[in-house]
């Protein structure tokens, strides 16, 4: 074992440590929030759907890095300016680089997994729904019982990719000083001066975790755990 990576372990390992914290919270935010852009597509008041189209729109039509820019330089200065925000329990979040990538990439996971929902949920067969309604399901209970884990049943590969790409998101987090995975290697390779040897242990360890996620939705696809009973 190379000793650059026995000095560098503790600070790789809280990369790792910020990077899956960096998924999961916005794994889960962004998921709920792309249920519901889903459902706004899908509303029949026209003043909803048009404003959850502009946002996906405008999210899924600029890059992820230059909305990143925008929440961490353009608001994180704007929240700078004020004293009353400084002085506020707010300050030591607003500050802090790692909540803007987090806000940006659940705003991200939002916009395009809510559109992906928003297919699930046509794509489910008409005949379902009408069954539910003559068992006296009202329009919200077909959707909570039926319809909604109906669509994501049918979309687990599709969250599998949309996960990954996640993951490989959160290695934007080191453009703003967040030392996520890619933030340990770069500080590894400044001071060791070693080039593609830290490059390629970060590699090594996001492709480990995209075979984990891949793995969870494949188990997940094959048991139809907890979707399938859900269903039933």
């Amino acid at each position: 074992m190379p000793e650059w990576i026995s000095y560098y372990a503790a600070l790789i390992a809280k990369g790792l440590q910020t990077t899956l914290s960096l998924l999961v919270i916005s794994a889960l935010l962004g998921f709920a929030l792309a249920v519901g852009v889903a459902l706004a597509r899908l509303s029949r008041r026209k003043w909803l759907a048009r404003a959850a189209l502009a946002y996906t729109s405008v999210l899924r039509g600029t890059p992820l890095l230059i909305q990143i820019y925008i929440f961490y330089y353009g608001l994180g200065s704007l929240f700078a300016q004020f004293p009353m925000i400084r002085g506020s329990f707010l300050w030591p979040f607003l500050r802090d680089g790692y909540w803007y990538i987090v806000f940006a990439l659940v705003l991200s996971v939002g916009a395009y997994v809510g559109e992906v929902i928003r297919g699930g949920l046509l794509a489910v067969p008409k005949g379902e729904m009408e069954a539910a309604s003559a068992f006296g399901m009202t329009p919200r209970q077909a959707l909570l019982r039926v319809r909604l884990p109906r669509a994501m049943r049918l979309l687990l590969p599709t969250l599998a990719g949309e996960t990954v790409m996640l993951l490989k998101s959160t290695a934007l987090a080191s453009t703003i000083a967040v030392v996520d995975l890619l933030g340990a290697a770069n500080v590894v390779r400044a001071q060791t001066l070693q080039i593609y040897q830290p490059l390629l242990l970060v590699a090594g360890v996001y492709l480990c975790l995209t075979f984990l996620i891949e793995g969870v939705y494949a188990i997940a696809e094959r048991r139809g755990t907890p979707l399938r009973r859900s269903i039933g």
